[in-house]
């Protein structure tokens, strides 16, 4: 089993939860693998205390898309995404993933169904999603596979036609939120001011 994390190695990513989390999986198959891809500050104490992981460094290009593909799943614990593009690599490359209920997980995983996510910040429930996906191997393929499918689906313009459509939604909001408080106070929009 071959589970993989792609990302900056720092603290910020909760890289702790990133190995009590394999180390779950690695119980219930011993010779399952993990393989981090990245470079940053954590990495020569990461390696200094877990000299068994592999450690790829930093790729890009076909040479991380090799990366990817060479892995059956993807855990992605972090709690500081703005968006979380590597989670969304990871499903073009057909791996089952794993990550929080927020950022590109929220957008786009359906828990069971193309990857698997858990509620923002509950480390218990990330840890037995991982114990799932190391005890179900015969899944792996099928959520991979649907990863993949909904990642094909993902483009640019659809990011910015969603984000777009959400500032309009919070200035309608908002505008809607003032009108509220200025009838509420008694002024009127013809009040002079």
């Amino acid at each position: 089993l071959a589970v993989s994390y792609v990302g900056r190695i720092a603290p910020e990513k909760n890289l702790d939860l990133l190995i009590r989390a394999f180390e779950a999986m690695e119980r219930i198959r011993p010779n399952a693998r993990l393989i981090l891809v990245g470079d940053g500050p954590a990495l020569a104490q990461l390696r200094h205390t877990h000299p068994r992981f592999v450690y790829c460094g930093a790729r890009t290009g076909e040479d991380l898309a090799r990366h990817y593909a060479s892995s059956d799943a993807f855990l992605f614990p972090s709690l500081t995404e703005t968006f979380g593009n590597v989670l969304i690599e990871a499903m073009a490359s057909g791996l089952a993933v794993l990550g929080y209920d927020y950022a590109a997980a929220a957008e786009f995983v359906h828990h069971g169904e193309n990857g698997l996510k858990v509620d923002f910040g509950r480390e218990d429930a990330f840890i037995r999603q991982a114990e799932w996906l190391a005890a179900h191997p015969e899944s792996l393929a099928g959520l991979g596979l649907r990863a993949r499918q909904t990642a094909s689906t993902i483009s640019w313009e659809e990011i910015f036609q969603r984000l777009e459509d959400y500032s309009r939604r919070v200035g309608r909001e908002k505008e809607a939120i003032r009108g509220a408080t200025i009838r509420r106070l008694g002024f009127e929009s013809n009040n002079p001011s």
